[in-house]
């Protein structure tokens, strides 16, 4: 299996200025890492990626619009032949895409979609419904906890997933019967399955450590999916 290294980079406007010479700085950090001391290592390097996310465009191609998306790789000026396959750059200029969401084609299109607009969407359209955009839509709703919120979802994690092992063991030992469905991943999925079983928002309150307003609008939300 081909192992690889990544760097995502998420670039402003303001920091515009030099900016592919950052990029080729960037890169040179995961290179490194791979380094052995000892003294028979060879030096084979795993694949670097790094990929950028730019809310500008270069200038040098600010009039092609339908070029969004630039895959670098170091080649022979001559024969225009990759020379060297490990080290790639990826560059995604967000303002050039402009696709609405009836028009999206690929799984690239769909990508570029929701850099664009998560911040703009209140729900997961019908057309985004796969599971790794769900779960890129639940982070999204995470990584806006405050703090605080944070500290109480890695505590009701623990606390629902001790409960969650206490029902699988009891099961197992045959004081249970049935089947607990799904696998639950993050705060807000916990909440997701309480609700579907009918547990008391006092109950959820207690295991999740989110407050009735938090859980309440979980469930607006998911009303309004379902």
């Amino acid at each position: 299996m081909k192992k690889v290294k990544s760097l995502l980079l998420n670039c402003k406007k303001r920091n515009k200025s030099f900016f592919k010479d950052r990029t080729v700085y960037y890169s040179t950090f995961p290179i490194r890492e791979q380094a052995q001391r000892r003294s028979d290592w060879d030096f084979e390097l795993n694949a670097v990626y790094t990929i950028a996310i730019l809310d500008f465009v270069f200038d040098e191609d600010k009039h092609q619009l339908d070029k969004y998306r630039y895959n670098v790789k170091l080649s022979d000026i001559e024969t225009y032949k990759v020379f060297y396959d490990k080290l790639t750059f990826i560059y995604l200029e967000v303002p050039k895409f402009t696709k609405t969401i009836k028009e999206l084609k690929t799984r690239f299109d769909k990508w570029m979609y929701i850099i664009r607009n998560l911040n703009k969407l209140e729900r997961i359209p019908d057309e985004l419904r796969e599971k790794i955009f769900e779960r890129l839509f639940e982070l999204a709703e995470i990584a806006k906890f405050t703090p605080q919120e944070v500290r109480s979802y890695e505590d009701s994690l623990k606390s629902y997933r001790d409960l969650k092992n206490s029902i699988d063991t009891a099961r197992e030992e045959g004081k249970i019967e049935g089947k607990i469905e799904g696998k639950i991943e993050g705060k807000i999925e916990i909440v997701k399955e309480m609700l579907r079983e009918g547990v008391s928002i006092d109950k959820i309150i207690k295991y999740s450590g989110l407050t009735k307003k938090q859980i309440n609008n979980i469930k607006k939300r998911r009303m309004t999916r379902d």
